[in-house]
């Protein structure tokens, strides 16, 4: 099959198409991972992007549901350098093809995808068009023209995408969690459930007497897609109860937290997407290895006076990777430290100190 990806800036790539016939458009983002490429497609955060993979080879190992983050594909589209069609692993279900075309959504190889990460790099993350056609009659301008009628990602509520519907328990016998739901991974679940915490997972649209419903002992704030002041109902929640519960929160819900404490955020040249980030703990010294998923970031110069503590760097770039709140128990960081790409090393410090807060 055919295929084009078009850039608002007029950059026009042919590919070979895969997945499913179709057009999208969304913003283009790249990731430096070499692996874990089901989790990143099925990851909510990815809501209104079009993934591009800097490794050059992607579905080798196949396809295999357990490694789901979300029910399906939440990506738009998939750009790559090469996909496998032959995958090779004892536990793989599908091919990528196969997946992308059960899950109707577009992907091209063949694409120089060096060439537009730098691009990327230099001027910042662009809106961008993938259309794949079996007939081969595209037509290269609309492709440029579709990607500049794409709304900003600030103008879209991608939250409301991917939030669930109406709220579930997930029962455990200690500590009670309320959640809030900004377009969770599975493996947040996990690794709360794995700490035996009794889960309350409610709407992003929740109000605080829905949470307080449940009696909870902590309040989380999952990660999820696009800019976080789109997160209205949850802003307000934390900005509530914070000082009446213990707070913590990953990716999106990090930012919501600094937000509701009176900070301010703002949208990165190209984010950070990969599975090889550097987190320098201000405290120990120590530098961990974190998966990231993000295109915002929260404001340092809105720090002051908000009574929050820097705990954790970006040593690429300086960016607040971490912060607490001693007066308000609060514990948020901007990494992923359940999907753990490597040593488990924060996984364990997180969870274990989300798990140790609260009464009970």
């Amino acid at each position: 099959m055919n295929a084009v990806i078009g850039l608002e800036d007029g950059t026009i790539l042919h590919g070979t198409g895969f997945g499913s016939e179709c057009e999208v458009s969304g913003e283009l983002v790249f990731t430096t991972q070499f692996t874990g490429y089901e989790e990143a497609l099925t990851d909510p955060s990815y809501k209104g992007q079009i993934l591009m993979f800097a490794y050059p080879l992607i579905g080798n190992y196949g396809v295999a549901p357990d490694a789901f983050q979300s029910s399906g594909m939440q990506a738009e589209g998939l750009v790559v350098r090469e996909a496998c069609d032959h995958p090779s692993h004892h536990q793989h279900k599908e091919s990528i093809h196969e997946f992308l075309e059960r899950e109707g959504k577009p992907g091209i190889a063949g694409i120089d995808t060096r060439r537009l990460t730098i691009k990327t790099r230099e001027h910042g993350t662009l809106r961008a068009a993938l259309i794949v056609d079996g007939s081969g009659g595209i037509d290269r301008g609309y492709a440029v023209e579709l990607a500049r009628e794409q709304p900003g990602i600030s103008e879209i509520d991608l939250i409301s995408q991917v939030t669930c519907k109406r709220p579930y328990h997930i029962e455990g016998s200690g500590k009670k969690v309320a959640l809030i739901d900004l377009g969770i991974k599975q493996n947040i679940l996990r690794s709360l459930d794995r700490r035996n915490l009794d889960i309350s997972v409610f709407p992003a649209t929740t109000t605080v007497t829905e949470v307080m419903s449940t009696g909870p002992d902590i309040l989380f704030l999952s990660n999820g897609p696009g800019d976080p002041k789109q997160a209205k109902s949850a802003i307000r929640v934390v900005s509530e109860l914070a000082g009446t519960l213990p707070v913590a929160g990953i990716c999106l819900g990090h930012q919501v937290i600094a937000l509701a404490l009176g900070c301010e955020t703002y949208k990165l040249k190209f984010g950070h997407r990969g599975a090889n980030q550097p987190v320098k703990d201000m405290q120990s010294g120590k530098v961990y290895i974190s998966s990231q998923n993000h295109g915002f970031a929260v404001d340092k110069d809105s720090i002051e006076g908000t009574g929050i503590k820097i705990t954790q760097i970006n040593t690429n770039d300086g960016t607040i990777e971490g912060f607490e709140h001693p007066d308000l128990d609060v514990l948020s960081v901007q990494y992923h430290p359940e999907a753990h790409p490597g040593p488990r090393d924060t996984e364990r410090w997180f969870f274990d100190r989300v798990a140790r807060k609260g009464g009970g």
